[in-house]
């Protein structure tokens, strides 16, 4: 990530353990108390709910890992992904954690701007963290308001052994991709797994193909609504997708992204799009998955961008302990919270901090770390680079409208950039 030529986040300026299952509405600071220490308590809100999987673990086993070092009693608030997400604005405007796992980008800026989580800027430097994650965590203000933890990119996944068995390869043009989905189909197999049951998956090919059909910069514009939605160029990109959709699994409303991804991980999709959380649903598999980037769709924008979003924590401006918050969000962004993560970790957790451990890193995450390096821009995804509002209550159900009639382009887009007007102004 030390990349200086990558453009991270061109849209951020743009405006002992006590493990519990409740909800995150319910959540509530406790008694303001010392930072750490003998009787020093933090509450920890997490996107995880208890028991879903490797994420769940991660996170549990960097809050225990804390914990000890620190002397510090961690209460783990663990809440489903979903939930988490449309519960956060009511959760920080009640009676919050200390701390809470969030996004770079500009859900994190609306945040900082809305006054709803706390200035870190006094625990940076964060020994580990460069300069590039540095500007993920700062708002308009010049502050920082995020500790990163971790990355990971969205590209097209398979399994190894069955493009073996069957003479495949990662195709190079797309002349070659369009060629290997046909021959996928030839053979019985739904090229591309695909589910958008909970709205947001799909905002991912989207944001790849207008990445390659008309650049990062473009991409980025439209994010902060500097570009019309009806223009030829986005129309552009549904006329895409719609000729993809083809290759696609069938009915994507009624299909969650864990369903999709089994449905590769049993043989019946040959690709999923998504990001490298994919091997969480098929843990079993993962020393089987391998990726490649979305191939490259006009000579003159290239195939150097991509979606890698940066995980990691803020501290509640309303969390009753701030002290203990800081201290334990600076925590998170060292080497030791990375390592605790990933210690015995089979899932793909790419360390933000360049002092954590790559011992135990499997192919997947060498070849994710090595990609993201690579690329000359990065995009955060759709519902982070984005007006959270905008996200929600118009992408979603407007990609979702399209995906029920892909042949209605310029009803939707015409839709979309009546809101947007309404929302960007």
């Amino acid at each position: 990530m030390a990349a200086t030529r990558r453009n991270v986040l061109r849209g951020i300026g743009l405006s002992g353990l006590a493990v519990g299952g409740a909800s995150l509405l319910a959540a509530c600071g406790g008694d303001s108390g010392p930072a750490t220490g003998s009787g020093a308590t933090v509450k920890f809100g997490i996107n995880e709910a208890e028991g879903s999987g490797p994420a769940y673990d991660r996170l549990k086993a960097i809050a225990a890992a804390y914990g000890k070092e620190s002397d510090t009693e961690v209460k783990l608030n663990a809440v489903d992904h979903n939930t988490f997400q449309e519960s956060i604005n009511t959760y920080l405007q009640g009676t919050p954690d200390d701390v809470f796992t969030w996004f770079a980008g500009f859900r994190m800026a609306q945040f900082a701007e809305a006054g709803l989580i706390s200035d870190v800027s006094d625990q940076w430097p964060i020994d580990g963290l460069n300069d590039s994650f540095k500007q993920a965590a700062t708002a308009p203000d010049g502050k920082q308001y995020f500790v990163p933890v971790s990355y990971y990119p969205w590209a097209l996944f398979y399994r190894k052994s069955i493009f073996e068995k069957n003479g495949w390869a990662p195709p190079e043009s797309n002349n070659d991709f369009m060629e290997l989905m046909k021959d996928m189909q030839g053979k019985g197999i739904t090229p591309i797994a695909f589910g958008d049951k909970d709205g947001w998956p799909a905002m991912g090919t989207f944001d790849i193909l207008n990445m390659r059909l008309n650049g990062f910069d473009y991409h980025m514009s439209l994010m902060a609504g500097e570009e019309k939605w009806d223009s030829d160029e986005v129309k552009g990109v549904f006329e895409t997708w719609r000729t993809l959709l083809p290759y696609h699994q069938a009915d994507p409303l009624g299909r969650t992204w864990q369903e999709a991804a089994t449905s590769m991980g049993k043989g019946e999709s040959g690709m999923y799009l998504l990001g490298t959380f994919v091997v969480d649903a098929i843990a079993d598999q993962a020393d089987d998955i391998d990726f490649f980037t979305f191939p490259e769709l006009d000579s003159a924008i290239g195939a150097d961008a991509l979606d890698a979003p940066i995980d990691g924590f803020c501290v509640a401006s309303a969390g009753k302990n701030q002290e203990a918050g800081k201290a334990m969000a600076k925590w998170l962004g060292s080497a030791a919270a990375a390592d605790a993560g990933n210690a015995g970790a089979d899932a793909p957790f790419i360390a933000a901090n360049e002092g954590a451990s790559t011992s135990s890193y499997n192919d997947l995450q060498k070849k994710s770390a090595e990609v993201v390096g690579a690329a000359a821009n990065i995009a955060q995804f759709m519902d982070r680079d984005t007006n959270a509002d905008f996200a929600n209550t118009v992408m979603i159900p407007s990609i979702q409208a399209f995906l029920k009639d892909p042949d209605d382009i310029d009803g939707v887009t015409a839709s979309i950039q009546e809101q947007a007007a309404s929302i960007f102004g």
